[in-house]
């Protein structure tokens, strides 16, 4: 039980790596604020976090928009009266090449995975200060924070600028005694990479990069979050923790 009674916030756990992020943070006792624009999805997640004992509350979010983002932490505080984690995981994926890539496409995967991780993380900091609470932000990067695949302009502009964003967060927070760190998530067998993995011929090519050869779970990515979020990270801030099978060391 090594988050029991804080209250964690995790965006986009209506489905993928959010998903068992919130389920192993309700396993270790965090109560859980389900943040996602899928209500549909994360009322699946508050069902299996509750099968589990564990207490959860689904706010409908679109993390684009401050006045969402907002409301968001104003019902956080009413129901449970604090915030003591962020996890910033909502992401979009899409492989456009660069020649083909639109200002629209350009434009939602930054907006969700780059400004919506500041809205959150600033709304979410404010609280932790105010209420003087030394909080914990983690936010979901990738492996493309550090390296670029073909197609992937605008991911990896995103992942690469949130990584950043963690350094100055991290920074920033230290003095309130709130840590930002980033987890860098490899191949991890999700809704998002189900296209892709289906492909035995991308799937063999995949694995070929992987040095543990086999594609990650998103369990791998909660086991991360948890050790990160709870106070055997006490004196880990501004970086990054690849679970990624030993991708980037190659």
């Amino acid at each position: 039980m090594r988050l029991r009674e804080r209250v964690a916030i995790v965006t986009g756990a209506g489905s993928g790596n959010g998903r068992d992020i919130a389920i192993h943070f309700a396993r270790e006792g965090a109560r859980i604020v389900i943040a996602d624009i899928d209500e549909s999805g994360a009322q699946e997640t508050a069902a299996a976090v509750k099968a589990d004992d564990g207490r959860a509350l689904v706010a409908p979010t679109d993390i684009r928009d401050r006045a969402q983002v907002e409301d968001m932490v104003a019902r956080t505080l009413e129901r449970f009266e604090r915030i003591d984690i962020l996890v910033n995981n909502a992401g979009v994926e899409t492989i456009t090449p660069f020649l083909e890539l639109s200002e629209n496409d350009w434009d939602r995967v930054l907006d969700v995975n780059l400004k919506g991780s500041y809205l959150c993380g600033q709304a979410a900091a404010r609280e932790m200060v105010r209420g003087k609470r030394q909080g914990t932000i983690i936010n979901i990067a990738s492996v493309n924070s550090e390296m670029a695949l073909e197609g992937q302009t605008h991911y990896a502009s995103s992942k690469g600028g949130l990584l950043m964003l963690t350094k100055a967060m991290a920074l920033e927070l230290a003095p309130y005694g709130i840590r930002v760190n980033a987890i860098g998530p490899g191949v991890i067998e999700t809704k998002m990479t189900a296209r892709s993995l289906s492909n035995p011929e991308r799937r063999q090519m995949l694995l070929k990069r992987i040095p543990l050869a086999r594609v990650g779970k998103p369990r791998d990515v909660a086991n991360a979050a948890v050790f990160l979020a709870s106070d055997e990270a006490d004196y880990v801030t501004g970086t990054i923790l690849y679970v990624d099978g030993g991708w980037l060391i190659q």
